[in-house]
């Protein structure tokens, strides 16, 4: 009976004990899988959280490379001296002379002042370089080309006020052999040399490719406009892109414009001689012709890129009637949103510039600084439309018209045939024979991305295009 007792004890603490040891496995099996369930949860959160940032920063990849641009590494050479410059003109006059100054600069090795805007021409605007242009990337965007300083040294501009500085204007057209046989030996003796004009002081002929491109590079990638005036003009193109596609049309018919021109019959001048001769710009009516016999969509936007129009009440009214969708900046903002730049013409032009950039077309009515550099812009940017009106022709025709002795048709016709090679498209570019080049420092062949230009002597359209 005992033994059976024992036996019975013994085989029960066994089985008590195996049943204890298939527990503690369980129990370890269910651990380890809590682990795995925990590192597989923690895995899973660690990937969504990777995929939100992802996206993030996706989103703010373009703000943070807007807002802080990569530039090249600076080009290390032997500083010549320092180059200062005065500006003149309107906005895209001091345009254009600021490329030619970065380019000579460069090929002089000296140093670049930031220039100083003209605040003292008809244009009556006190804006400063950095009011128009973001002047941290000019100077860091072209800074494997030549340095730029907003200022000179402490040492040098001790140096301009205690001594005289010696200050000029630059002939006009020159190519760069004049800068390094007589500005280079200046700056060599002197240190510093102030040039107190840039328009038009170099030449678009005979000019090394090297220089051009820098022009070119200059233009359409450094002179980015300061972010207050890219912001506005950006919101006034997505409110006309939100329409539909918008023409661009810079109407110069001011009344600046129409007095400096010649081309008011109140004045002594042969108004219509110049007119016969393509040298007044077109009238708000003739305009409305003009897009009229191109077939231009009645219904499209456009958007005058101008100042106030002389005798706007009726000089607008055939151009209304034939495109019912016509809008400026004014009609398209806020008056708040307006009233930094009010005041400064060359700020409102520079508004008015970045949306003809952007424009599906553009048409300038008379071929001034604004229309040149507009048009060799939209050719760099791949040869969008631009409608450049062949003035002399169109006023025999409009007259005729005009007169009856052609019809709607006849005209519309002629107008698309004269124009049918000025649309922006390739052409070859004009050149100017037998102008002296600068073969004995480069042995390239001259290209140019600019629009075609011809150095001539300023003809009568010329002398009077005052503004942009």
């Amino acid at each position: 009976m005992k033994a059976e007792k024992l036996k019975s004890f013994i085989h029960g603490s066994i089985k008590t004990e195996k049943l204890k040891g298939l527990d503690f496995i369980a129990k370890k099996k269910l651990a380890r899988l809590k682990i795995w369930a925990v590192r597989a949860t923690t895995v899973l959160l660690l990937w969504a959280i990777a995929m939100q940032l992802k996206a993030l920063c996706q989103t703010l990849a373009p703000r943070i490379i807007s807002n802080s641009p990569s530039f090249p590494p600076p080009r290390i050479y032997e500083n010549n001296g320092y180059l200062m410059v005065s500006s003149n003109g309107g906005l895209n006059q001091m345009r254009t002379g600021i490329c030619d100054m970065v380019a000579i600069a460069r090929y002089l090795n000296v140093t670049l002042i930031v220039p100083e805007l003209d605040n003292t021409s008809f244009w009556n605007d006190y804006s400063q370089f950095q009011d128009i242009f973001d002047v941290d990337y000019f100077i860091g965007s072209l800074r494997d080309e030549l340095r730029i300083l907003k200022e000179l040294p402490p040492k040098q501009k001790k140096k301009v006020e205690f001594e005289s500085l010696y200050s000029m204007p630059p002939i006009s057209w020159s190519n760069m052999t004049y800068y390094y046989n007589t500005i280079l030996p200046h700056i060599h003796a002197l240190e510093v040399v102030h040039f107190t004009k840039s328009d038009a002081r170099l030449a678009n002929n005979g000019i090394p490719e090297e220089v051009q491109k820098l022009r070119c590079r200059t233009n359409y990638h450094a002179l980015r406009f300061a972010p207050p005036i890219e912001a506005i003009a950006k919101k006034i193109v997505q409110i006309l892109r939100e329409k539909g596609p918008f023409l661009v049309l810079h109407l110069r018919y001011e009344m600046d414009m129409v007095a400096f021109s010649g081309c008011n019959e109140e004045k002594e001048i042969d108004s219509v001689k110049k007119r016969k001769a393509g040298l007044c710009p077109m009238t708000p009516e003739e305009t409305a012709l003009f897009l009229r016999a191109l077939d231009i969509d009645s219904n499209m936007q456009v958007y005058i890129a101008a100042g106030d129009i002389y005798k706007a009440e009726k000089r607008m009214a055939t151009l209304k009637a034939a495109f019912p969708n016509l809008v400026k900046k004014e009609m398209l903002l806020k008056p708040s949103e307006l009233l930094p730049f009010q005041n400064h013409s060359n700020q409102m032009a520079a508004l008015d510039y970045y949306v003809s950039i952007e424009s599906d077309i553009f048409v300038p009515t008379y071929g001034g600084n604004m229309a040149k550099v507009v048009e060799g812009h939209r050719r760099y940017l791949g040869f969008k439309k631009t409608i450049l009106p062949e003035r002399k022709f169109l006023v025999e025709l409009i007259d005729r018209y005009n007169n009856g002795k052609i019809t709607w048709d006849e005209f519309s016709l002629a107008v698309k045939i004269i124009h049918a090679d000025r649309m922006g498209n390739p052409i070859p570019r004009s050149v100017v024979r037998g102008k002296p080049k600068d073969e004995d420092y480069f042995y390239t062949n001259p290209q140019e991305c600019l629009s075609p230009v011809e150095e001539e002597p300023l003809d009568d359209e010329h002398a009077f295009s005052f503004g942009d």
